[in-house]
C-alpha cells in the first residue's frame, strides 16, 4: 500500500453498520502494518453506543458522534479518559462530516443520511458512496454540488463499484449499455403465494452477501436494484434504456459495460463489500484486501436471466420513476423506508411493500408536480409527505 493511501485522513458516517465495520476492518488490517495509518477524523452511529465506544477506544478517532441524543451521556462516559470529543444530534452528524477528512464513508442507511453525506460533499473531498437513497432522493442536488465543489464521487455498491472499475473514462461515448447484476434474493424461486407469508427473518436472511437489515429486505424484493438504477442514472449520466438489469445468482460478476464495438467488460469477484471498499480507500491507488479469491474452475458455471417484473414490481416501480423525474423517486425512496420499517416491525407483509410504494406515488401522482427539488428542504419536506402518505396506505 502506497504512502499516499497510509496517510489519507478519513471520516466513517455510519461506523456500526456493516459497510461501516468493514471499513474498520481494513483500517485495522493496514495499522497492523503501519500503526500511524489512515488517522481517523470523526466516527458516527445512530444509536448503538455500545459498538461506537468500542470503535472509538480501538482507532482513536477525533470526534464520535451519536445520532439519538439520549445516548450522549453514556457515549461521554464510555470516552472518559481519551482524547475523542463526544456529540450527539442529528446536527452533531452534519458537523462531524465537515470535519478536516480526505475521505468520508457515506454509510448511514437511508434518507437519514442525505445532510451529512451532503456536508461532505460541500468539502470537495474524496467521497465513498454507500448510502445510494442520496441520490435516489436528490440525484440533481448532490451531483451538481460534486462538480461545483470538487468532490470525487466513489461507488461503494459492488455493481456501482464494478462499473467504476471497468468503465473507460476515454470512451465513455462508445458506452452501449451498463448491466447490473442482481443475485435475485432469497425469494427468487419461491412461489408467489408463499411469498404472502415471508417473515423478516427469512427477508434479511440473504444468500449472498452479509448486509443490514434495510438493505436485505430491498434485495428480497428487489426494490435495491430499482435504486441502484436509479443510483446509475446519477453516476454515470446515462438513461433508463441504457441501464440493464440480470439475475446473476452467483454473485460474482458484480456488473458489466457494454461498448458499440461488442466488448462487454465485466468486474469479478467473491461476495466481500471489503473488496469494493478497500478499491475506494486505496484510490486511485489499490491496497491488499482479505477477501477470499475468486476460483472460476472450483465455481464451475455463471448463470443469468431476466428478472420477472410481475414477481418483483418494485423493479418496475424504480424504472417508472426514474423516468417521471421530478420528486418521483423521492417518494418512491421514502414510502420504501416506511413500508419495510413496518414489514420489520411485523405491522405488513412482505408482499405489502411494493404494494404501499405504489399507492402513495398514485396518490402523490407519481411527484409530476414537484420538478422543482431546488434545496434539501425541499427534499425533506417532500420525504415527509410521502411517509405520511404510506402511513395512510398502512393503517387503511
Amino acid at each position: 500500500m502506497g504512502t499516499v493511501s497510509q496517510a489519507k485522513r478519513i471520516t466513517v458516517l455510519g461506523s456500526t453498520g456493516s459497510v461501516g465495520c468493514s471499513t474498520l476492518d481494513l483500517v485495522a488490517r493496514a495499522r497492523a502494518e503501519n500503526e500511524d495509518a489512515f488517522p481517523i477524523e470523526a466516527l458516527t452511529a445512530n444509536s448503538n453506543v455500545a459498538d461506537l465506544i468500542g470503535q472509538a477506544i480501538t482507532f482513536r478517532p477525533a470526534a464520535a458522534v451519536i445520532k439519538d441524543e439520549v445516548l450522549l451521556d453514556d457515549l461521554r462516559a464510555g470516552l472518559a479518559g481519551t482524547s475523542t470529543q463526544a456529540a450527539a444530534g442529528p446536527q452533531a452528524l452534519v458537523e462531524a462530516a465537515q470535519r478536516p477528512a480526505d475521505w468520508v464513508m457515506a454509510a448511514i442507511v437511508g434518507a437519514a443520511g442525505l445532510a451529512p453525506t451532503y456536508a461532505a460533499i460541500e468539502r470537495g473531498v474524496q467521497v465513498a458512496l454507500a448510502n445510494k437513497e442520496c441520490l435516489v432522493c436528490a440525484g440533481e442536488l448532490v451531483m451538481a454540488k460534486a462538480k461545483a465543489s470538487g468532490a470525487t464521487l466513489l461507488p461503494v455498491d459492488s455493481e456501482h463499484n464494478a462499473i467504476f472499475q471497468v468503465l473507460e473514462q476515454a470512451n465513455r461515448d462508445a458506452v452501449e449499455k451498463i448491466i447490473l447484476t442482481a443475485s435475485g434474493g432469497p425469494f427468487l424461486k419461491m412461489p408467489l403465494e408463499e411469498m404472502r407469508h415471508v417473515t423478516p427473518a427469512q427477508a434479511i436472511a440473504h444468500p449472498n452477501w452479509s448486509m443490514g437489515e434495510k438493505i436485505s429486505v430491498d434485495s428480497a424484493t428487489m426494490m435495491n436494484k430499482g435504486l441502484e438504477v436509479i443510483e446509475a442514472h446519477y453516476l454515470f449520466g446515462l438513461g433508463a434504456s441504457e441501464i440493464e438489469v440480470l439475475i446473476h445468482p452467483q454473485s460474482v460478476v458484480h456488473s458489466m459495460v457494454a461498448y458499440h464495438d461488442g466488448s462487454v467488460l465485466a468486474q469479478m469477484g467473491t461476495p466481500d463489500m471489503r473488496t469494493p471498499i478497500a478499491h475506494t480507500l486505496a484510490w486511485p491507488k489499490r491496497m491488499a484486501a482479505p477477501s477470499a479469491r475468486l476460483d472460476l474452475a472450483d465455481l464451475g458455471k455463471l448463470t443469468f436471466e431476466s428478472p420477472d417484473e410481475s414477481r418483483f414490481p418494485a423493479l418496475r416501480l424504480a424504472r417508472n420513476s426514474l423516468q417521471i423525474g421530478g420528486g418521483a423517486p423521492t417518494i418512491l425512496n421514502a414510502a420504501n423506508e416506511a413500508a419495510v420499517t413496518a414489514f420489520l416491525g411485523g405491522q405488513i407483509g412482505f408482499l405489502d411493500i411494493p404494494r404501499v410504494v405504489e399507492g402513495a406515488l398514485d396518490r402523490m401522482n407519481n411527484g409530476q408536480g414537484v420538478a422543482d427539488l431546488s434545496a434539501l428542504e425541499d427534499v425533506f419536506a417532500l420525504d415527509s409527505q410521502a411517509r405520511e402518505q404510506a402511513k395512510q396506505l398502512m393503517s387503511a
